[in-house]
Protein backbone atom coordinates (compact mmCIF):
# COMPACT_ATOMS: atom_id res chain seq x y z
CA UNK A 1 0.00 0.00 0.00
CA UNK A 2 1.51 3.29 -1.06
CA UNK A 3 0.50 5.96 1.60
CA UNK A 4 1.71 9.08 1.07
CA UNK A 5 3.72 11.09 -1.92
CA UNK A 6 5.96 13.80 -1.50
CA UNK A 7 7.36 15.43 -4.54
CA UNK A 8 9.48 19.08 -5.27
CA UNK A 9 10.79 20.34 -8.20
CA UNK A 10 11.78 24.02 -9.20
CA UNK A 11 8.42 24.79 -11.38
CA UNK A 12 9.99 27.13 -13.66
CA UNK A 13 13.29 27.60 -15.78
CA UNK A 14 14.75 30.21 -18.19
CA UNK A 15 12.72 29.60 -20.99
CA UNK A 16 9.74 28.41 -19.95
CA UNK A 17 7.64 28.58 -16.59
CA UNK A 18 5.53 25.71 -17.32
CA UNK A 19 7.07 22.58 -15.15
CA UNK A 20 4.44 21.91 -13.45
CA UNK A 21 2.13 20.94 -16.81
CA UNK A 22 5.35 19.71 -18.85
CA UNK A 23 6.06 16.70 -16.07
CA UNK A 24 3.81 13.61 -16.20
CA UNK A 25 3.28 12.04 -12.76
CA UNK A 26 2.41 8.11 -14.59
CA UNK A 27 1.54 4.86 -12.20
CA UNK A 28 1.13 2.02 -13.34
CA UNK A 29 -0.46 -1.37 -11.38
CA UNK A 30 0.75 -5.17 -11.10
CA UNK A 31 2.33 -4.85 -14.47
CA UNK A 32 -0.44 -3.44 -16.78
CA UNK A 33 0.12 -2.57 -19.84
CA UNK A 34 -1.26 0.57 -19.35
CA UNK A 35 -0.82 3.12 -16.41
CA UNK A 36 -3.94 4.01 -14.28
CA UNK A 37 -3.05 7.50 -13.35
CA UNK A 38 -1.29 9.74 -16.27
CA UNK A 39 -1.55 13.50 -14.63
CA UNK A 40 0.59 16.40 -15.34
CA UNK A 41 1.78 16.51 -11.76
CA UNK A 42 0.81 20.32 -10.99
CA UNK A 43 -2.72 19.62 -11.36
CA UNK A 44 -2.79 15.94 -9.93
CA UNK A 45 -1.51 17.98 -6.52
CA UNK A 46 -4.04 20.63 -6.88
CA UNK A 47 -2.07 23.50 -8.16
CA UNK A 48 -3.31 24.54 -11.43
CA UNK A 49 -2.07 26.67 -14.42
CA UNK A 50 1.14 26.08 -13.85
CA UNK A 51 1.63 27.43 -10.46
CA UNK A 52 2.44 26.47 -6.65
CA UNK A 53 -0.66 27.17 -4.40
CA UNK A 54 -1.30 27.26 -0.53
CA UNK A 55 -3.56 24.53 0.60
CA UNK A 56 -4.56 21.80 2.97
CA UNK A 57 -7.23 18.78 2.61
CA UNK A 58 -7.70 15.71 3.82
CA UNK A 59 -5.39 13.83 1.03
CA UNK A 60 -3.78 16.77 -0.77
CA UNK A 61 -2.06 19.09 0.68
CA UNK A 62 0.81 22.07 -0.82
CA UNK A 63 3.24 23.34 1.15
CA UNK A 64 4.80 26.12 1.13
CA UNK A 65 7.04 26.19 -0.91
CA UNK A 66 5.89 23.42 -3.48
CA UNK A 67 5.76 20.38 -1.42
CA UNK A 68 3.33 18.72 -3.03
CA UNK A 69 1.87 15.62 -1.10
CA UNK A 70 -0.94 13.14 -1.25
CA UNK A 71 -2.70 10.65 1.37
CA UNK A 72 -4.97 8.90 -1.41
CA UNK A 73 -4.28 5.30 -0.31
CA UNK A 74 -3.11 2.89 -3.48
CA UNK A 75 -3.27 -0.78 -3.25
CA UNK A 76 -1.93 -2.97 -5.23
CA UNK A 77 -0.69 -6.45 -4.88
CA UNK A 78 2.29 -7.06 -6.58
CA UNK A 79 4.03 -4.19 -7.83
CA UNK A 80 3.59 -0.12 -8.49
CA UNK A 81 5.45 1.52 -10.89
CA UNK A 82 6.05 5.12 -10.51
CA UNK A 83 7.49 7.45 -13.04
CA UNK A 84 8.07 11.33 -13.55
CA UNK A 85 8.25 11.65 -17.26
CA UNK A 86 9.65 15.27 -18.25
CA UNK A 87 8.57 16.45 -21.53
CA UNK A 88 10.08 19.88 -20.72
CA UNK A 89 12.92 21.37 -22.97
CA UNK A 90 15.23 22.36 -20.64
CA UNK A 91 16.82 20.74 -17.52
CA UNK A 92 15.63 20.75 -13.88
CA UNK A 93 18.03 21.98 -11.43
CA UNK A 94 16.48 18.88 -8.80
CA UNK A 95 13.83 16.74 -8.59
CA UNK A 96 12.89 15.38 -5.13
CA UNK A 97 10.44 12.70 -3.65
CA UNK A 98 9.84 10.65 -1.15
CA UNK A 99 7.48 7.85 -1.67
CA UNK A 100 6.05 6.12 1.80
CA UNK A 101 4.53 2.46 1.52
CA UNK A 102 4.14 -0.68 3.71
CA UNK A 103 4.30 -4.50 2.32
CA UNK A 104 2.72 -7.28 3.71
CA UNK A 105 -0.37 -5.51 4.14
CA UNK A 106 -3.91 -8.17 4.41
CA UNK A 107 -5.49 -6.93 1.47
CA UNK A 108 -9.19 -8.49 0.67
CA UNK A 109 -8.66 -10.05 -3.09
CA UNK A 110 -10.93 -7.91 -5.04
CA UNK A 111 -8.99 -4.51 -3.75
CA UNK A 112 -9.90 -1.31 -5.93
CA UNK A 113 -6.69 0.70 -7.68
CA UNK A 114 -6.29 3.84 -7.66
CA UNK A 115 -7.29 5.56 -11.51
CA UNK A 116 -6.41 9.51 -12.19
CA UNK A 117 -7.20 11.36 -15.70
CA UNK A 118 -6.32 14.87 -16.43
CA UNK A 119 -8.88 16.18 -19.38
CA UNK A 120 -9.70 19.87 -20.84
CA UNK A 121 -12.60 21.72 -22.88
CA UNK A 122 -10.30 24.39 -24.10
CA UNK A 123 -12.91 27.11 -25.15
CA UNK A 124 -13.58 24.45 -28.60
CA UNK A 125 -17.25 23.24 -27.33
CA UNK A 126 -20.33 23.69 -28.71
CA UNK A 127 -22.51 25.94 -26.56
CA UNK A 128 -24.61 23.39 -24.68
CA UNK A 129 -21.90 20.74 -24.43
CA UNK A 130 -20.67 19.46 -21.51
CA UNK A 131 -16.93 19.13 -20.29
CA UNK A 132 -16.66 15.17 -19.79
CA UNK A 133 -14.45 14.92 -16.12
CA UNK A 134 -14.75 10.51 -17.03
CA UNK A 135 -16.32 8.20 -18.87
CA UNK A 136 -15.16 4.83 -16.72
CA UNK A 137 -16.19 1.47 -17.43
CA UNK A 138 -16.26 -1.15 -15.07
CA UNK A 139 -16.93 -1.67 -10.78
CA UNK A 140 -15.84 1.06 -8.45
CA UNK A 141 -16.46 4.24 -6.92
CA UNK A 142 -15.69 7.57 -7.34
CA UNK A 143 -13.85 9.77 -4.60
CA UNK A 144 -12.64 13.51 -6.00
CA UNK A 145 -12.24 15.90 -8.51
CA UNK A 146 -9.95 19.27 -9.11
CA UNK A 147 -11.44 21.83 -11.12
CA UNK A 148 -8.74 24.55 -12.74
CA UNK A 149 -11.30 27.11 -14.61
CA UNK A 150 -10.10 29.70 -16.47
CA UNK A 151 -12.59 32.69 -17.68
CA UNK A 152 -12.98 33.19 -21.58
CA UNK A 153 -15.60 35.40 -20.84
CA UNK A 154 -17.39 37.58 -18.58
CA UNK A 155 -19.81 37.92 -15.56
CA UNK A 156 -20.06 35.22 -13.68
CA UNK A 157 -19.25 31.19 -14.62
CA UNK A 158 -20.28 28.96 -12.41
CA UNK A 159 -24.16 27.98 -12.62
CA UNK A 160 -23.46 24.93 -14.24
CA UNK A 161 -24.30 21.24 -12.63
CA UNK A 162 -21.80 18.71 -12.25
CA UNK A 163 -23.83 15.49 -13.25
CA UNK A 164 -23.29 11.53 -12.79
CA UNK A 165 -24.18 9.14 -14.98
CA UNK A 166 -24.68 5.93 -12.83
CA UNK A 167 -24.73 2.47 -14.75
CA UNK A 168 -27.44 2.37 -16.83
CA UNK A 169 -28.29 6.30 -16.72
CA UNK A 170 -28.89 7.63 -19.79
CA UNK A 171 -30.48 11.21 -20.84
CA UNK A 172 -30.97 11.41 -16.91
CA UNK A 173 -28.15 11.48 -14.37
CA UNK A 174 -28.62 9.75 -10.59
CA UNK A 175 -26.82 12.87 -9.24
CA UNK A 176 -27.12 16.62 -11.02
CA UNK A 177 -25.63 19.39 -8.90
CA UNK A 178 -26.97 22.92 -8.31
CA UNK A 179 -23.98 24.93 -9.50
CA UNK A 180 -20.11 24.57 -9.35
CA UNK A 181 -19.82 26.68 -6.28
CA UNK A 182 -22.45 24.43 -4.67
CA UNK A 183 -20.68 21.77 -5.66
CA UNK A 184 -16.98 22.57 -4.01
CA UNK A 185 -19.66 23.46 -0.68
CA UNK A 186 -19.41 27.34 -1.60
CA UNK A 187 -22.63 29.10 -2.61
CA UNK A 188 -24.14 32.42 -4.35
CA UNK A 189 -20.49 32.94 -6.01
CA UNK A 190 -18.21 32.80 -3.40
CA UNK A 191 -19.27 36.27 -2.61
CA UNK A 192 -18.14 38.53 0.44
CA UNK A 193 -21.09 40.20 1.07
CA UNK A 194 -25.15 39.08 0.20
CA UNK A 195 -26.26 42.79 -0.03
CA UNK A 196 -24.02 45.67 -0.09
CA UNK A 197 -21.78 47.90 -2.88
CA UNK A 198 -21.61 47.17 -6.22
CA UNK A 199 -18.58 45.09 -6.22
CA UNK A 200 -18.04 41.81 -4.42
CA UNK A 201 -15.20 40.17 -4.09
CA UNK A 202 -14.84 35.90 -4.20
CA UNK A 203 -13.60 34.49 -0.80
CA UNK A 204 -10.84 32.15 -0.82
CA UNK A 205 -11.20 28.80 1.46
CA UNK A 206 -10.11 25.24 2.08
CA UNK A 207 -11.35 22.36 3.90
CA UNK A 208 -11.03 18.60 4.56
CA UNK A 209 -13.02 17.73 2.16
CA UNK A 210 -13.71 20.75 -0.23
CA UNK A 211 -12.71 24.09 -1.30
CA UNK A 212 -12.67 27.02 -3.70
CA UNK A 213 -8.39 27.50 -2.77
CA UNK A 214 -6.59 28.85 -5.98
CA UNK A 215 -7.41 32.18 -8.03
CA UNK A 216 -4.95 33.94 -10.63
CA UNK A 217 -5.63 36.97 -12.63
CA UNK A 218 -1.85 38.55 -12.88
CA UNK A 219 1.05 36.50 -14.45
CA UNK A 220 3.67 35.15 -12.19
CA UNK A 221 6.03 33.77 -14.66
CA UNK A 222 8.27 35.85 -14.64
CA UNK A 223 9.78 35.41 -18.57
CA UNK A 224 7.29 38.29 -19.87
CA UNK A 225 8.44 42.10 -19.59
CA UNK A 226 4.79 42.95 -20.69
CA UNK A 227 1.88 43.91 -18.38
CA UNK A 228 0.69 41.17 -16.47
CA UNK A 229 -3.08 41.11 -16.54
CA UNK A 230 -4.22 38.36 -17.77
CA UNK A 231 -7.83 35.96 -17.77
CA UNK A 232 -9.02 35.17 -14.37
CA UNK A 233 -8.32 31.59 -13.44
CA UNK A 234 -10.36 29.92 -10.56
CA UNK A 235 -9.03 26.40 -8.84
CA UNK A 236 -11.77 24.18 -6.32
CA UNK A 237 -12.07 20.62 -5.02
CA UNK A 238 -14.74 18.04 -3.93
CA UNK A 239 -13.35 14.90 -2.22
CA UNK A 240 -16.18 12.37 -2.06
CA UNK A 241 -14.11 10.12 0.62
CA UNK A 242 -17.37 10.08 3.20
CA UNK A 243 -19.87 10.60 0.17
CA UNK A 244 -18.16 8.02 -2.35
CA UNK A 245 -19.84 7.80 -5.96
CA UNK A 246 -20.22 3.88 -5.97
CA UNK A 247 -20.81 1.98 -9.55
CA UNK A 248 -21.23 -1.48 -11.14
CA UNK A 249 -20.48 -1.43 -14.41
CA UNK A 250 -19.97 2.63 -15.88
CA UNK A 251 -20.00 5.99 -14.63
CA UNK A 252 -19.61 9.22 -16.43
CA UNK A 253 -19.19 12.75 -14.92
CA UNK A 254 -20.07 15.57 -16.61
CA UNK A 255 -19.98 19.48 -16.31
CA UNK A 256 -22.01 22.14 -17.42
CA UNK A 257 -20.61 25.49 -18.92
CA UNK A 258 -23.03 28.16 -17.94
CA UNK A 259 -22.86 31.68 -16.11
CA UNK A 260 -25.13 34.18 -15.28
CA UNK A 261 -24.99 38.21 -15.42
CA UNK A 262 -27.81 38.60 -13.16
CA UNK A 263 -30.76 38.69 -14.82
CA UNK A 264 -30.71 35.53 -16.76
CA UNK A 265 -28.41 32.68 -17.23
CA UNK A 266 -26.40 31.96 -20.10
CA UNK A 267 -24.18 28.79 -21.86
CA UNK A 268 -20.77 30.00 -22.34
CA UNK A 269 -17.39 28.61 -23.73
CA UNK A 270 -14.52 28.67 -20.88
CA UNK A 271 -11.14 26.80 -20.65
CA UNK A 272 -12.09 23.79 -18.46
CA UNK A 273 -9.69 21.42 -17.03
CA UNK A 274 -10.51 18.56 -14.50
CA UNK A 275 -8.52 16.19 -12.70
CA UNK A 276 -10.59 13.04 -12.08
CA UNK A 277 -9.78 10.42 -9.14
CA UNK A 278 -11.39 7.36 -8.54
CA UNK A 279 -11.09 3.68 -8.02
CA UNK A 280 -11.30 0.48 -9.90
CA UNK A 281 -10.82 -3.47 -9.48
CA UNK A 282 -9.14 -3.59 -12.95
CA UNK A 283 -5.64 -1.99 -12.23
CA UNK A 284 -5.07 -1.04 -16.41
CA UNK A 285 -6.10 2.48 -17.63
CA UNK A 286 -8.66 2.70 -20.18
CA UNK A 287 -6.17 4.17 -22.85
CA UNK A 288 -7.79 8.00 -22.57
CA UNK A 289 -4.29 9.50 -23.65
CA UNK A 290 -3.50 12.65 -22.13
CA UNK A 291 -2.79 15.14 -24.83
CA UNK A 292 0.53 16.76 -25.76
CA UNK A 293 2.37 19.01 -23.90
CA UNK A 294 1.55 21.76 -26.11
CA UNK A 295 -2.28 21.55 -25.58
CA UNK A 296 -2.00 21.38 -21.94
CA UNK A 297 -0.61 24.83 -21.70
CA UNK A 298 -1.39 27.10 -19.37
CA UNK A 299 -3.44 30.44 -20.76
Amino acid sequence: MIRHLWFTMPTRTAKNPFVLRNLRLRITWDSSPRAAIDVPIGDFFGCGFGETVIFSSAVMVSAPTGGLNCYLEMPFKKEARIEIVSEHEENLDGFFYQVDYSLNDKLPDNICYLHSQWRRTNGSNSLGEDHVLANITGTGCYVGTQVFLTQLERFWYGEGEVKFYIDDDKDFATIVGTGLEDYVGGAWGFRDQWEGPEDPQAVHFNSAYLGYHQQINRDNSGVSPYAKDMPTGHGMYRWHLLDPIRFSTRLKVTLQQIGDRGDHLFERRDDVTTVAYWYLTDPNGDGYSLPPKECRRPR
